[in-house]
């Protein structure tokens, strides 16, 4: 099988219980919940998406052939900057586990990668993924309902956090949605982790420090 990747580069993880930790980040191309394109966002499931995952005109962007080929690249982003620690790898998109499949976690393993996920939770996932990280998205069916984190954008009305509670994830996070109306979001995410001490604050670190 082959990947159509958007861009793939060495970065700090901004998000959840990883942030701050050197990663290498592939963006798969192609989402199931919008087309990418402007004039499809009023009518998708997920209107809020603020993330490019169209065409392979991104840095390290461009079609692999095989498991190999991509596990080879991504290696060659890890090792032109990094230094020691375990290389880690972040699969996400648009939608990563459209592409994400078991040759390709066996192939990162095998170059010596962690491997983790971000997900809407709609695909089911490949075995051995070392970190699975499930943002759920309005009118999709969520099939992942465990996982190492489970990441809420918030607020969404289609949402209550608790519906989220009984669910296997060792971690509960609220984010709060970025846009016009972030600095009120903040407050509210904010006063719901006060109230609701199961979930804690994640905030996109990388926006903050000016680091893709």
């Amino acid at each position: 099988m082959g990947y159509v990747v958007k861009e793939a580069f060495y970065t700090l993880q901004g998000e959840g219980a990883q942030a701050g930790r050197a990663s290498v980040f592939c963006r798969f191309t192609g989402c199931n919940l919008w087309s990418g394109r402007e004039e499809d966002r009023a009518a998708a499931a997920c209107t809020f998406c603020d993330t490019d995952f169209l065409g392979t005109d991104g840095e390290g962007g461009g079609q692999f052939s095989n498991a190999k080929a991509l596990a080879d690249h991504i290696r060659t982003i890890w090792s032109g900057t990094a230094n020691g620690g375990r290389p880690y790898v972040v699969f996400t998109g648009g939608e990563p586990l459209l592409q994400l499949d078991q040759p390709l976690v066996d192939a990162c393993h095998e170059a010596g990668f962690e491997v983790a996920v971000e997900t809407n939770g709609t695909q089911q996932a490949p075995a051995g993924i070392d970190w699975i990280c499930v943002s759920p998205k309005p009118r999709s069916e969520l099939k992942l309902r465990g996982g190492h984190e489970l990441k809420l954008v918030f607020p969404q009305p289609e949402f209550e956090p608790r519906q989220f509670e009984s669910m296997d994830f060792d971690h509960f996070f609220i984010q709060p949605m970025d846009g016009a109306q972030a600095a009120i979001n903040l407050q509210l995410a904010i006063a719901h982790c006060q109230s609701n001490p199961q979930w804690r604050l994640s905030l996109q670190t990388h926006k903050l420090i000016g680091i893709p």
